[in-house]
């Protein structure tokens, strides 16, 4: 996730929609005082090949700290810190009062039958099992990103964009902020699907019928239906 206060706006971070390409190309606009959150070494890596800024200012202060943070700094030394995939509330109880009404707020969605296939590849490996068995072992906050993008059931978002129009999407971002030039987006955590035919091909009748279960709120929201 990003935290932008140069430029007003917080990137709130879904699974399997291009999300650490998009932190990446948005590390080009960061300033000194911007929050940046730790993404892999690979990606890491493709920020410092670019000149972006890495991970900074992602540990949370101290005035945010309840018994267990301090509990947790006490014992373990552990910090209280923002990473890549923190829900909207965590994000905006973290922040000074008003930031996240005054700031441009957005995140991505995708498909969910297609994003439960991607999430598969990404997360199996040769001899892989098969995908419709693997689904219903697979835990519901895997396959949905509606507790990221939401609160108490509610999208307080200024935008939610569409994986599937993603440069239209990052096109509004960039006009919207007033962003210098495109969101350029790297190529991050590719590679991982060999089989690019329609996903409806590869599950059944039971492997559907979970994933509409579990994403029933995304799919009526963003009018997804099963084949788009």
């Amino acid at each position: 996730m990003i935290i932008s206060h140069k430029h007003r706006f917080i990137y709130v971070k879904t699974r399997k929609t291009a999300s650490t390409s998009i932190e990446i190309a948005l590390s080009k606009y960061c300033g000194p005082e911007d929050i940046i959150t730790p993404i892999d070494e690979s990606g890491e890596a493709q920020r410092r090949e670019r000149g972006y800024r890495g991970p900074q200012n992602f540990h949370i202060p101290m005035k945010y700290y309840d018994r267990f943070d301090w509990a947790a700094l006490m014992l373990r030394g552990r910090r209280k810190q923002f990473y890549n995939h923190r829900t909207a509330d965590f994000i905006r109880d973290h922040l000074e009062p008003g930031v996240w009404q005054d700031y441009y707020t957005f995140s991505f969605e995708r498909n969910p039958f297609d994003k439960a296939v991607s999430f598969y590849y990404y997360k199996t490996r040769p001899p892989r099992p098969d995908f419709n068995s693997w689904i219903h072992e697979c835990r519901e906050s895997r396959l949905t990103n509606w507790p990221l993008y939401t609160i108490n059931g509610h999208v307080p978002l200024d935008f939610l964009g569409k994986y599937e129009a993603l440069d239209e999407g990052l096109a509004r971002v960039r006009d919207e902020v007033g962003l210098p030039g495109d969101i350029e987006l790297p190529k991050a955590k590719g590679g991982f699907r060999p089989d690019r035919s329609p996903y409806a091909e590869l599950m059944d009748e039971a492997a559907r019928d979970r994933i509409e279960l579990v994403c029933a709120r995304e799919i009526r929201l963003m009018g997804y239906a099963f084949g788009d």
